[in-house]
């Protein structure tokens, strides 16, 4: 197991059909939109949600592969259990042995980072080899808000008053296709020890995070295409927003459009927005990507 010695890029295209991929509890759940773009959004929080589900799952029981930020976990039991481990008192102060425990331990720790500090302890703010921002869907969404009954009441009182059914509702995404950038440092990962299987196996995530996560209310979620840039030093020697550029996804009408555009009528994204799979085309230019950088399509 050797430490990524050289810096990485990626791009993820996912979809959704008839679900909701990320609700904001602010908006009573309603799928998140840019305001400005009107294009859905995925938080970073969602997706790495999503990666540590898919791990713990598949990964349970293998040393090294606990998931720090785990569904039901107390952080402080946690921290206490490193500071025992280490045969060490609890302190507030940052103590670099508990934080190298963790990475050693934790998956996440070593992919994302964290902040560990809590009333008891403080093990040290660790930064993650492995960034993710938003996500954000390549053309703009259109939510709908759909009405559900439940054919029984909620209590006697309900009972009493002649009620027999309840009403609710939920919003869906009809369809949306969401692109996702992500960012791995090989300075980083030395401090963390993210190595070359840890990285294996995010990309395994990223592929198949969906798969283990179907639910009623997310509807149908796959990963269509993982791209992934490899540098040849640590630095590299070519900006991520230049890579980014060598992948994209546009509709057949938008390539159709381009290819007979005659006119300079302005027409939005909107106009192009797929309203399945079979309608969007992700293009991969492998041709002119740069001699010091590795593309690799893993789906």
């Amino acid at each position: 197991m050797s430490i990524i010695k050289n810096r990485y890029e990626f791009v993820c295209y996912f979809d959704v059909r008839n679900g909701n991929p990320n609700g904001d509890p602010d908006s009573l759940n309603m799928p998140r939109i840019f305001p400005d773009t009107g294009n859905g959004m995925i938080s970073d929080a969602c997706i790495k949600r999503k990666i540590r589900d898919y791990v713990e799952k598949v990964h349970s029981g293998e040393s090294g592969y606990r998931i720090y930020l785990k569904s039901g976990t107390v952080i402080a039991d946690t921290n206490k259990e490193a500071f025992t481990t280490l045969g060490k008192k609890l302190d507030k102060k940052a103590d670099e042995t508990v934080t190298d425990w963790l990475c050693e331990n934790f998956f996440d720790m070593r992919a994302f980072g964290g902040v560990t500090a809590t009333s008891d302890t403080n093990p040290g703010c660790v930064r993650g080899c492995v960034q993710i921002p938003f996500a954000e869907s390549t053309h703009p969404i259109s939510p709908l808000n759909v009405t559900i009954t439940r054919c029984c009441v909620t209590n006697e009182k309900d009972k009493d008053d002649g009620k027999r059914s309840t009403f609710g509702n939920k919003y869906i995404v009809p369809y949306a296709m969401y692109r996702l950038e992500g960012f791995i440092s090989p300075f980083d990962a030395k401090k963390t020890k993210f190595s070359t299987d840890d990285l294996s196996v995010l990309f395994d995530a990223l592929l198949n995070m969906f798969e283990l996560d179907h639910s009623a209310s997310r509807g149908k979620m796959a990963t269509r295409k993982l791209v992934v840039f490899e540098h040849d030093t640590p630095k590299g020697e070519v900006s991520s927003e230049e890579l980014f550029r060598r992948v994209r996804c546009k509709t057949k009408k938008q390539l159709e459009h381009e290819e007979t555009m005659v006119s300079d009528r302005v027409i939005s994204t909107a106009d192009f927005a797929p309203t399945c799979y079979e309608d969007c085309c992700i293009i991969c230019d492998t041709e002119n990507v740069p001699a010091s950088v590795k593309m690799t399509i893993l789906r």
